[in-house]
């Protein structure tokens, strides 16, 4: 079973791709979440991902596996990103992709329309609404800034399939289990006016618009997707644990809306204790499934010894370059497989149960959250 015989999967979380041309050092910079550039001497190839990158992508390209990135680099030079694109899409075998529309650009460059997206990777597209861009976008007196932040949420959900927020980012996940009191949330709304507009980074702010999203998620019957584990330089890692969530959990667990930690790493052993513990918590490994290369079964296989199967979705979490949608499906495939093979020679399970469990993770799992 090493490569997973599975229908074509459902990306429940991923992001737009860049349609230019890229240069190579602007393209390898989008094999690493580092903003920085690589130290002197070193390649973002010369990593595990770059290894699946180059064992993945190069045969979509007419190339045999594992070719050298200068090679393959040329060769997708000659085809053009538009060919490129279109031909590395179609290798990830993509039923539908939740694309996160928080995110314009990648390496300088405007990511597709999800329209364009869609018709070049062949696939259904839906979109997944960031909370924070929407609230960014709000200019309101203080005390009409809660009121109109929630209107222009339901606005943008209205037609999405989630809502997802970067909260980890702007100020950890160790999210109280009270919400703001409409006192503070004035004053810290006043407070945002006074210092101008632009990135939402106020603690009372944030919690009060998670809270704000929950309302409406169970309004319009939609799951929070909640970004957790490691990013770029911007986020602190040890505030991106998922388990700081668990107060919030608990208090969010009335409302009934699904919340679904995404990536986790190094944390996605607490992210898989979560999704037990709470019946309305759900989880994947998203990109850490590319990143890690070649220990994605080992890391599957740590996520699943506490995550439900019902509770485990698969994503990619791809960002700007085509080739993470194809990297991150293979990788999918090829690590399952590979642990499900082990499992079954040990006894641990039949045939029939490695399918279904599968199945349920690379779509039924994700058809059902998302109504889809």
């Amino acid at each position: 079973m090493r490569s997973l015989d599975v229908p074509a999967l459902v990306d429940h979380h991923c992001h737009s791709v860049v349609a230019a041309d890229l240069a190579d050092d602007a393209l390898a910079g989008l094999l690493t979440e580092s903003d920085r550039p690589p130290a002197p001497g070193t390649s973002p190839f010369d990593s595990a991902l770059g290894l699946a990158v180059r064992r993945w992508c190069p045969p979509a390209l007419g190339l045999p596996a594992h070719a050298p990135a200068a090679d393959y680099l040329a060769r997708r030079a000659e085809l053009g990103a538009a060919e490129a694109t279109r031909r590395l899409l179609a290798a990830a075998a993509l039923d539908t992709c939740l694309v996160d529309t928080g995110l314009a650009t990648a390496a300088g460059h405007p990511l597709l329309p999800l329209g364009e997206f869609a018709e070049a990777a062949g696939v259904r597209v839906r979109e997944v609404v960031r909370l924070e861009s929407v609230a960014e976008t709000v200019a309101a007196p203080a005390g009409a800034w809660p009121l109109l932040v929630r209107e222009a949420l339901a606005a943008a959900a209205t037609g999405a399939v989630a809502v997802k927020s970067v909260l980890a980012y702007r100020n950890g996940l160790a999210v109280p289990a009270e919400r703001p009191s409409p006192t503070a949330v004035t004053a810290a709304a006043g407070e945002r006016l006074r210092a101008g507009h632009g990135r939402l980074t106020h603690p009372v702010l944030l919690h009060h618009l998670l809270w704000t999203a929950v309302d409406v998620c169970a309004e319009f019957g939609l799951p929070l997707q909640l970004h957790t584990g490691f990013g770029d330089p911007d986020l602190t890692l040890h505030r991106a644990d998922p388990s700081l969530l668990t107060d919030f959990v608990r208090a969010a667990e009335p409302s009934g809306v699904p919340l679904v930690l995404l990536h986790g790493y190094p944390y996605h052993r607490q992210a898989a204790w979560l999704a037990q513990a709470f019946p309305q918590v759900y989880t994947d490994l998203g990109l850490t499934a590319s990143y890690v290369g070649p220990r994605v079964a080992a890391v599957l296989g740590e996520m699943l010894e506490l995550a439900p199967f019902g509770k485990l979705l698969f994503s990619t979490d791809a960002y700007g370059l085509p080739e993470l949608y194809l990297v991150g499906a293979a990788q999918f495939r090829h690590g399952l497989g590979t642990l499900l093979d082990g499992w079954r020679a040990d006894g641990a399970c039949s045939a029939a149960d490695a399918r279904r469990l599968a199945r349920q993770v690379a779509a039924d799992n994700a058809r059902r959250l998302y109504r889809l």
